[in-house]
């Protein structure tokens, strides 16, 4: 009996030490291949032969050829401050050219103020003095131009109008002065209306490509590597999938007056107004459907000269004096009239000397008005 203890024992520690030593081999054969290729880590074989998928390869090329003509700019207004001393103030963004003869499409903000000092930079480092051509306030759009004695890269523009929810779409710029970064998104959504300091900004397009400060007058192009609008904004202090881009037939449009007029028109109504609807309509005698109620009408203006009657008399509603007897909006060229800013939205479509049609209530029964648009003065 004890013999088998002693036996059985032997068998135990026998194969624990074979054991041992088969791991050890194991272990040793595993590392061996390291041990000679002098490094402590390993890689895969298909890696130096991996080839770009579809949409990789499409962003690779777009970017090549989109960044050189995508710039960063920066511009200098000089202010006062309440010691009456000047002081410099920059204000950075980005910009794409148009053409090879050096002009620039970018946001007005980025070189806003009384003629600022404006230096643009391209991508192969080279820095140019710009002037600036015209501006758009209402679109926050700006032409700028510079000059070389060699063609500039330049990219074209494509049609906004086209677009559709889901498309891919790509932005570059230079987000906190980073040059040259690209981000991929998709159209989120499109003709957004965003109300801000300077007025509305209508039919923006909404992307989740990421836009940060300074991506502002960079391109937003479509997969065709065609500008299809110029980044614009970002909803709250940062990215969260939020941008919005001013659609580029917009630009399209003051390019043109740009070119026809050699300056960017804003148009001239020369009216004032009210939103009235339901228990107020009714109470002054006007359609529950309500409308643009006429408070004043500006002598010699376009409106005064086409027949928009202002008000004949004033009551008080509650603590507010309002004039009545005037026309009522209720559509704009054929658009029913829902809010405030329908007036803001129709001319912002418009240019100095377009018609807009005016339906109006006036009397008890509807008729329409056609104006010509004029140009607003300089002093207003």
């Amino acid at each position: 009996m004890r013999f088998r203890i002693i036996l059985f024992a032997l068998a135990l520690v026998g194969g624990f030490v074979w054991l041992t030593s088969r791991s050890d081999w194991n272990f040793r054969r595993a590392v061996e291949p390291l041990e000679r290729t002098g490094q402590i880590w390993s890689e895969p074989g298909i890696a130096r032969t991996a080839t770009f998928g579809p949409d990789e390869q499409n962003n690779i090329d777009i970017y090549r050829v989109a960044n050189e003509a995508t710039v960063n700019i920066t511009s200098i207004v000089y202010r006062q401050d309440w010691f009456a001393q000047i002081y410099p103030e920059e204000g950075q963004g980005s910009g794409f050219l148009i053409d090879a003869a050096g002009r620039i499409l970018t946001n007005s903000h980025v070189v806003q103020g009384r003629s600022p000092e404006i230096q643009v930079t391209l991508a192969n480092k080279r820095s140019y003095k710009a002037r600036l051509l015209g501006r758009d306030e209402r679109a926050d759009l700006a032409l700028l131009k510079i000059d070389s004695k060699e063609p500039f890269p330049f990219l074209r523009l494509g049609d906004s109008d086209a677009l559709q929810v889901g498309q891919k779409v790509i932005a570059i710029g230079n987000p906190f002065g980073l040059e040259g970064t690209l981000t991929t998104g998709v159209v989120s959504a499109l003709g957004r209306t965003i109300p801000t300091r300077d007025g509305l900004r209508e039919n923006m397009i909404q992307t989740d490509a990421a836009i940060n400060p300074g991506n502002s007058g960079g391109p937003l192009l479509d997969s065709r590597g065609n500008v299809i609008g110029i980044n614009t904004m970002i909803y709250g202090q940062g990215n969260i999938g939020i941008g919005f881009a001013m659609p580029v037939n917009r630009a399209k449009s003051m390019l043109e007056e740009l070119q026809e007029r050699g300056r960017v028109t804003r148009p001239f109504l020369g009216v004032s107004i009210i939103y009235v609807a339901g228990d107020l309509a009714e109470a002054l005698e006007l359609p529950a459907e309500g409308g643009l109620l006429l408070q004043e009408v500006q002598r010699g203006s376009p409106a005064a000269q086409a027949g928009l009657r202002g008000p004949q008399g004033v009551v008080r509603v509650g603590m507010y004096r309002i004039g009545v007897g005037g026309d009522l909006i209720v559509a704009l060229d054929g658009r029913p009239v829902e809010s405030r800013q329908s007036l803001e939205q129709a001319m912002n479509r418009k240019r100095a000397d377009d018609p807009i049609e005016f339906t109006i209530y006036r009397d008890g029964r509807t008729q329409k008005i056609t104006v010509k648009l004029g140009e607003i003065p300089e002093n207003l």
